[in-house]
């Protein structure tokens, strides 16, 4: 159900009323987008480059995306309007699912490096798909609900 009036939603962790989760979000959702490529890469080619990259391609992408959940956290835990909302539990919930497989894939590439064909790309995959999921629902979040939008009234 949409914001039906479109009063703001402010964000608790901002600064100078800008919301920081979306803003630390990018780094972390490219680097687990680029890491299916990655892996396609040394999948096609057998090159150890794409284990290197692989590497910190998920690292990034699974301590940043837990460095930016914090931040949407505690809007998730301190604002009563993000709360009740069906839309912000649902991109949590994915969202630690998403950072847990994207955690198990880094692991997997620093312990046995090995084990990326096939676990890593298929992690990968479903990771990717769940970053997509999330996003979607960000969207729906800062578009019908207006969570961290400054509405003109």
């Amino acid at each position: 159900m949409a914001n039906p009036d479109r009063r703001k939603i402010t964000s608790r962790a901002a600064i100078a009323g800008h919301p920081l989760h979306p803003l630390m979000v990018h780094f972390p959702v490219a680097a687990l987008l680029a890491l299916v490529a990655c892996d396609l890469g040394y999948w096609y080619t057998d090159d150890p480059f794409w284990l290197r990259v692989g590497l910190w391609l998920a690292g990034i992408g699974a301590f940043g995306g837990w460095f930016a959940s914090l931040a949407g956290i505690v809007d998730l835990v301190t604002v009563g309007q993000i709360r009740r909302l069906i839309t912000g539990w649902s991109h949590a919930i994915i969202a630690v699912v998403m950072l847990s497989l994207a955690s198990l894939n880094w692991l997997i590439r620093f312990n046995d490096p090995a084990l990326v064909l096939p676990w890593g790309i298929v992690i990968s995959l479903v990771t990717g798909g769940l970053v997509a999921l999330t996003g979607w629902l960000g969207g729906q979040l800062v578009y019908e609900h207006a969570v961290g939008v400054e509405v003109d009234k």
